[in-house]
């Protein structure tokens, strides 16, 4: 018999070599019925494979992410299956499991993939899927599986095999279908209901510019059509509220070729609402003890090898920059962190000046791959709303609880409500990706574990996620499309401060280590602003928005009584403009709409007579007539539901 501990604590006695299914069965028959994958003492294990030790096993449906791993990888195997039925001499690859499905990388050869076949694809999947064909994963030789693709001529299988250690070799069988795998299917084919081809793309092998370019191939699979169409629906609303249009259209943001890639620029639309935004930030943070520097867009190379981030990032970073002095190098900065370290450092420090907070919009550079840039959320040059606290290590917990109250005062004024906590650790088994001793990541971990405790925030733990200096905590926020994004992070650093000798006198008169808390509740204002125009659609808070209102003249005899209208309007700090375009009212209305402008004030004859207003609120309609003054407190009220004081 071995010992089974399931999730709740529990353990339970079963037979040896009993399966996953048949603990699942044990709890009840429908319950098993919904599982389709496992983890069995952290490792991914098909749900029939038996087990032969003690251990924790978990069980997963469909609802959970693992579970969605597993259903979306084995969807790749039938993807591939298809592509290989229709593009016989074609070659495989590699074929995971994505956040949203699955793709598969394929060298078509001479051959185009396009979307005229994306439907015969997914009818052969489907076909398949019904077969109901078990996943059977078996070991296999190195010898044996190198045959298996150099019989194929298939160079590609072949390097990922040559990489692999010998006795660790898994292949995947369903139906006649073959594929080189570690593992981590649902039971059967016959799960897969409904499936979708959704794009193509080129990707080189491997990441790597130099090799080969592939055709990636993306899908989507559910279990039922119903989850499929709800899905394809949301993907159309998601295009609606892509920031890439919104962002041409409302006139916020653009790029330029010959500028280069990656690199925004803002128009002034969008440069008032990023101000707005730090301002916000800004003035919270004056409450909150910060201090406000400035440091340059580079920086000596030996700085950053202080650091370690030229040992982490230098490969990925923009090349150093050369000088006219010998062997004098500069990097476009990639972190504020180390110029803040040496902030610090200019002058001694007394445990009695602790903690200190040093705050700053820093534009850092990195040198993305082209392939990888995605408008403003992913880019080669971006403003962090940085910040470093040096603290004593009593002082720790604190701090850090502050800040989580920061993090969630900027997620409540813009309309985040949505969201759960990630502390991320590092990985275990390959200490060698961090710097820094055992000792001062056990205690930095701890830090942020209690912490989160403390403050009662639903958390998750993730392995292999911290920064290379140190653990950190992030917020993972839902938005209106049930897309999870990571903004804002918090993290414990032991390592920067030791790396630096930054020090402070403590009341034994010794000098001792500060500890750094490293805090971005943004993360970075262009990532950021990205997210929050998909979230809103371009309907943002009514204090962020560009243009609160725009006064609409029915015809050009009322400007006079616009432009005084709009000289009130800024004396109560509203934000208006006037539309004296020679055009029908019904079309300034609709025009004003479509730039999402949330009021709109009517003026004509009456309202001149009468020193009034007409206003009319965007995608509600006429609210009535008002005085300036009445309108103004409407404008208050508004902004008050939502930017409540830090």
């Amino acid at each position: 018999m071995i010992n089974i501990t399931l999730p709740d604590g529990s353990i339970k006695k079963f037979e040896k070599n009993s399966t996953a299914i048949d603990v699942a069965k044990s709890i009840s028959e429908g319950f098993a019925r919904n599982v389709i994958s496992a983890k069995f003492n952290d490792e991914t294990i098909e749900t029939k494979t038996p087990l032969t030790t003690d251990g924790a096993l978990i069980l997963y449906s469909w609802r959970d992410k693992e579970g969605k791993k597993a259903f979306w990888h084995s969807s790749a195997h039938l993807l591939a299956q298809s592509i290989q039925f229709f593009y016989p001499d074609a070659k495989l690859t590699i074929g995971p499991a994505i956040e949203n499905g699955f793709y598969y990388d394929v060298d078509f050869g001479d051959k185009i993939l396009s979307e005229n076949e994306f439907k015969q694809i997914e009818n052969k999947m489907l076909e398949f899927a019904r077969q109901k064909s078990e996943f059977k994963k078996r070991s296999i030789s190195k010898s044996e599986a190198l045959q298996t693709y150099k019989d194929e001529n298939n160079e590609f299988k072949v390097e990922l095999i040559e990489n692999l250690e010998d006795g660790k070799i898994t292949f995947c069988d369903h139906s006649d279908f073959t594929d080189l795998c570690r593992g981590g299917h649902i039971p059967n084919t016959g799960l897969i209901k409904a499936v979708k081809v959704m794009s193509v793309a080129g990707a080189y092998w491997r990441g790597d510019e130099k090799n080969k370019q592939l055709t990636r191939v993306y899908g989507i699979s559910f279990p039922k059509q119903k989850e499929l169409k709800e899905y394809l629906a949301l993907i159309e609303e998601a295009k609606k509220r892509d920031h890439r249009k919104l962002g041409k259209e409302l006139e916020l943001f653009t790029f330029s070729q010959k500028v280069g890639q990656g690199l925004p620029l803002w128009l002034p639309k969008g440069a008032a609402l990023r101000e707005r935004l730090e301002q916000f930030l800004k003035k919270a943070q004056k409450k909150a003890g910060y201090e406000m520097v400035i440091t340059p867009h580079i920086g000596q190379k030996e700085l950053y090898v202080t650091s370690g981030h030229y040992e982490k990032y230098g490969k990925d970073s923009f090349q150093p920059i050369h000088t006219p002095k010998e062997d004098e190098e500069f990097l476009l900065k990639p972190m504020n962190c180390p110029h803040h370290c040496e902030i610090y450092n200019t002058k001694p420090y007394s445990y009695k000046d602790l903690p200190v907070r040093f705050a700053e919009f820093g534009t850092v550079y990195r040198y993305e791959q082209s392939g990888e840039l995605h408008g403003l959320t992913r880019v080669r040059g971006f403003t962090q709303d940085d910040a470093h606290i040096f603290c004593t290590p009593e002082q720790l917990n604190d701090e850090f609880k502050a800040v989580i109250d920061l993090v969630l005062y900027v997620f409540n004024s813009l309309g985040f409500e949505d969201f759960t906590v990630q502390i991320s650790l590092r990985d275990p088994n390959d200490k060698e990706k961090y710097i820094g001793s055992d000792d001062n990541w056990e205690k930095a971990e701890n830090a942020i574990i209690q912490a989160t405790k403390e403050k009662g925030l639903q958390s998750t733990i993730e392995y292999g996620e911290a920064a290379f200096y140190g653990p950190k905590l992030d917020f993972m926020v839902k938005d209106v499309l049930g897309r999870n994004w990571q903004l804002g992070t918090i993290q414990v650093d032991y390592n920067l401060p030791e790396r630096f000798d930054l020090t402070y006198k403590g009341s034994d008169n010794q000098l001792h280590r500060p500890v750094m808390i490293h805090r971005a509740p943004f993360g970075s204002m262009e990532r950021f602003i990205a997210i929050l125009i998909e979230h809103t659609g371009g309907n943002f808070p009514l204090w962020l928005t560009p243009e609160q209102a725009i006064l609409l003249p029915i015809s050009e005899k009322y400007e006079k009584y616009c432009k005084k209208v709009l000289n009130l309007l800024e004396n109560h700090e509203i934000r208006a403009l006037i539309d004296n375009r020679n055009e029908k009212i019904g079309r300034k209305i609709r025009d004003a709409e479509i730039n999402k402008i949330p009021f709109m004030l009517i003026i004509g004859e009456n309202e001149e007579r009468e020193s009034t207003i007409s206003v009319r609120k965007h995608s509600e309609g006429d609210l009535g007539t008002f005085t300036i003054e009445e309108f103004s407190n409407i404008i208050q009220s508004e902004i008050d539901k939502t930017l409540q004081e830090f």
